[in-house]
C-alpha cells in the first residue's frame, strides 16, 4: 500500500538552520518532494513571510496541494526553471538533490532493482522518455559511456554488451527485474553488501532526468536569485553531485583576477562558503539511506548589475 512509502527528510532540522530564516522573507524549496523542508520553513515564517516550491513529481505535486496555506504556491516544473524567479527577490534557496522514498519504494516508478516494475525512472511521467524506451533503440557505445560517466562503473562496457545481447535474442527490456538479470550476469564482482544494479540503475536515472545538467543550470539560477546574505543549502546524495555543488560554491568564492589586466580591480567573489554537513550517527541509524548525504551552504555576497 502507499500509505507504507515513508519518506525521511534528511538533515531537516540542519538545513532550515543553515537557511536563517527572516519570518518576513521569501524562500524557495527548488525540489519539494514529500514537503518535509517546506513544512517546516512555513512554520518559521510571519504572516508576511513566502515559500515558493518546484517539483517534477506528480505525487509531490498532489502532496503540496494538500498545504492549504497562502504563504506557499508549488510549480509542477524542474528546478532549472528556477532563473524565471525574480532578480533578488529570495532570502534562500534550498536543494534536496535525490530520489524519495516513496519514489524507490513503489514499484511502478521502476527506480529499483529491488522489486519488479515497468522500466520507467522518470521523475515527471507526463514528459519524456523512459529508460525502457531508450534502451531499445541506444547504442552499444552510448549506453556503455552513460553508464561509466553517470554510474561510474567500471564494468560499463560489458554492461552495455550484454544488454544489447538481451535485445538481439528476446527483444527490448521492458521491467526493472530484466535490467537487474542482464546487470548481475554481466557484473562478476561487486563491493560487499552493495548490489551489483546498483551503479547501472543511478546511471540510467540520472540520465533519462537529465539531473546533472538541470543541477548545473539550477546553481547558475541561485545566484540571480538570491539576495546579498541569501543563503544557499544544497543536500546531495552522491558523489556526482556533490562535486558540482563543490566546485560551483568553490569557483563562486574566490576573487577572479585578469591576467590580461594585471592592475584592474577583481571580479568580487559571488558567495561566501560556510561549510558543510553530513547526518549525524544518530540519523542514519534510523535512515540508512541518510548515510552518504551531504549538505554545503554558501551565503550570496552581492548582486551584479
Amino acid at each position: 500500500m502507499q500509505d507504507t512509502w515513508i519518506h525521511r527528510t534528511v538533515l531537516l532540522n540542519e538545513a532550515i538552520t543553515a537557511l536563517r530564516i527572516n519570518p518576513d522573507g521569501h524562500y524557495i524549496d527548488a525540489t519539494f518532494g514529500r514537503g518535509g523542508h517546506s513544512r517546516l520553513l512555513l512554520s518559521q515564517l510571519s504572516a508576511g513571510g513566502r515559500l515558493t516550491a518546484f517539483d517534477k513529481d506528480l505525487e509531490a505535486i498532489a502532496e503540496a496541494q494538500t498545504i492549504a496555506d497562502p504563504r506557499f504556491s508549488i510549480r509542477h516544473e524542474g528546478f532549472m526553471h528556477l532563473g524565471h524567479m525574480p532578480a533578488a527577490s529570495a532570502a534562500g534557496v534550498l536543494m534536496d538533490l535525490g530520489v524519495s522514498s516513496p519514489q524507490i519504494d513503489n514499484p511502478l516508478r521502476g527506480f529499483s532493482f529491488r522489486s519488479e516494475g515497468p522500466l520507467d525512472m522518470r521523475m515527471d511521467t507526463t514528459r519524456g522518455q523512459s529508460v525502457a524506451d531508450w534502451l531499445t533503440d541506444a547504442s552499444i557505445e552510448t549506453m556503455a559511456e552513460v553508464i561509466r560517466e553517470y554510474g561510474e562503473e567500471r564494468f560499463a562496457g560489458q554492461i552495455a554488451k550484454a544488454i544489447d545481447r538481451r535485445r538481439q535474442e528476446r527483444g527490448p527490456l521492458r521491467t526493472t527485474a530484466e535490467l537487474a538479470e542482464v546487470v548481475a550476469g554481466a557484473v562478476k564482482t561487486r563491493e560487499p553488501g552493495k548490489d551489483p544494479a546498483t551503479r547501472t540503475f543511478q546511471a540510467f536515472r540520472i540520465f533519462i532526468n537529465a539531473e546533472l545538467e538541470e543541477l548545473k543550470q539550477a546553481l547558475d539560477a541561485s545566484l540571480k536569485v538570491l539576495q546579498p546574505g541569501g543563503r544557499l543549502v544544497v543536500i546531495s546524495f552522491h558523489s556526482l553531485e556533490d562535486r558540482i555543488v563543490k566546485q560551483f560554491i568553490a569557483g563562486h568564492s574566490r576573487e577572479v583576477f585578469d591576467r590580461r589586466a594585471p592592475f584592474a580591480t577583481p571580479k568580487v567573489m559571488k558567495l561566501k562558503a560556510l561549510g558543510r554537513t553530513k547526518p549525524s550517527e544518530e540519523e542514519i541509524a534510523g535512515n540508512l539511506r541518510s548515510r552518504s548525504a551531504v549538505m554545503r551552504v554558501a551565503e550570496r555576497t552581492e548582486v551584479s548589475a
